[in-house]
């Protein structure tokens, strides 16, 4: 699976009027407990996993679909198809987060409907594969802004009303083993993930004074999505590509066997989309910072959300 086009390329025609079962007018329409949260990254896999356990539990979740989402067609539909027959308000909506005013237009909308956003949920960026120095430096940035960039726009678009209001919620998903050394070839997956995991402590301690509180999922694979949504991402430099596989023949097809391997099955996504879920629903000042998605409590402020539902 290749993912060479340009992040950021033209964003798909979704409005928030393709799926029924309007908001309420009103905040005294809605449940105390609902929350307006707001998904990125979820045409397919975890993303549309997370949206519908979250409009599934009673929540308005606005399932941002990003430029590269005619790879996976079926996601789109299957959202559509889980609001419409099941009645839920969940609401795909155009969000294209390598741009700045697709960020700013989907908040502006969201808070015009809804009010406000209580809850924003950083789905994970592409996978890089592929010896470092065979990766442009182009295609560095790409991933850098991918993984990193990506929720800075979104968090600078929705932060301030959060704010305001001294309440919210910022969900980070991490995938477990993300060491730089655990498997070759997968390097820069990993260094920015370790980068997204960093960012989330950061904002964690600088947030709590505002009363605005933060998650990190750790799911229980290498990669939090199936290998049928793995998105992943080749080196440019085919030539250099090339001689490392003639120095390392054929570790390329070792590493994604590996990949196949540790990438979550539609349980472990079921499972995660569970735990983030769960999070959501916690009451504020009881969400811990880290929480293992099926994997029992390995340290200090870890909670664990097993297979159950």
């Amino acid at each position: 699976m290749t993912f060479h086009s340009p992040i950021g390329a033209g964003s798909p025609t979704i409005t928030m009027s393709t799926v029924a079962s309007p908001l309420p007018s009103s905040a005294e329409g809605r449940s105390a407990m609902s929350k307006i949260v707001l998904i990125t990254g979820a045409s397919s896999g975890l993303g549309a996993a997370t949206a519908q356990a979250l409009a599934g539990a009673g929540h308005t979740a606005y399932a941002g679909i990003g430029p590269d989402s005619g790879r996976s067609p079926g996601g789109i539909a299957e959202l559509d198809g889980y609001a419409r027959t099941r009645g839920t308000r969940l609401r795909p909506l155009a969000l294209d987060v390598a741009d700045q005013r697709s960020v700013s237009a989907a908040v502006r909308d969201i808070t015009a409907e809804a009010g406000r956003i209580d809850v924003v949920i950083h789905t994970m960026g592409p996978v890089p594969r592929g010896p470092v120095e065979s990766f442009t430096p182009y295609q560095l940035a790409q991933i850098y802004d991918a993984h990193v960039l990506s929720t800075q726009r979104v968090n600078r678009a929705v932060l301030p009303q959060m704010r305001e209001r001294q309440d919210g919620l910022l969900v980070w998903v991490v995938p477990s083993g993300h060491r730089a050394d655990a498997a070759p070839y997968l390097a820069l997956h990993s260094e920015a993930v370790t980068v997204i995991d960093h960012l989330a402590a950061s904002y964690a301690k600088e947030l709590t004074g505002f009363g605005i509180e933060t998650s990190i999922i750790v799911s229980g694979s290498l990669m939090p999505d199936t290998g049928q949504h793995l998105r992943l991402v080749y080196p440019d430099d085919t030539e250099t590509a090339e001689a490392y596989e003639g120095r390392y023949p054929g570790l390329v097809d070792r590493v994604d066997v590996t990949l196949a391997e540790q990438a979550g099955t539609g349980a472990d996504v079921a499972q995660t989309a569970r735990a983030i879920a769960a999070v959501v629903d916690g009451p504020k000042g009881s969400r811990p910072l880290r929480v293992a998605a099926g994997s029992p409590s390995d340290g200090p402020g870890i909670g664990s959300v097993g297979s159950g539902g």
